[in-house]
């Protein structure tokens, strides 16, 4: 699988290393879902850097991901989306699909992000 899913403490990092076909994608929001239950994570990240191609299933399931994340517990951040693609989503009316998802320019970035609203959670 051209994904791997490391621990950070109390985050999980999901860096695609190429493209995925469709039962990859649902590898992966599989095996994401577990560990976070798995590792009681409080966040994930999910880097697609890697991508050189981002169409409609996969922009379905990011969101899917996101929220079933949200649903376990757990905040989520896609990183790493590359102009390219971010332009090609936009034309293509994919942008929708994304809402409520959160997303930054890198790892850093995004682990940053995930600091800021773990932490304000706290009591």
């Amino acid at each position: 699988m051209p994904a791997s899913i490391l621990k950070d403490h109390s985050y999980l990092i999901a860096t695609l290393q190429g493209d995925l076909s469709d039962a990859e994608w649902v590898l992966l929001r599989d095996n994401l879902l577990d560990k976070v239950g798995q590792f009681r994570s409080h966040g994930v990240v999910i880097d697609v850097a890697g991508l050189d191609i981002m169409d409609s299933f996969a922009t379905r399931t990011l969101h899917g991901i996101a929220q079933a994340c949200r649903l376990r517990g757990a905040d989520s951040v896609v990183v790493g989306i590359r102009p390219e693609i971010a332009f090609t989503m936009v034309q293509m009316g994919w942008t929708g699909r994304l809402t409520n998802v959160r997303t930054a320019l890198d790892l850093e970035d995004g682990l940053a992000l995930l600091d800021r609203i773990t932490k304000s959670r706290k009591p």
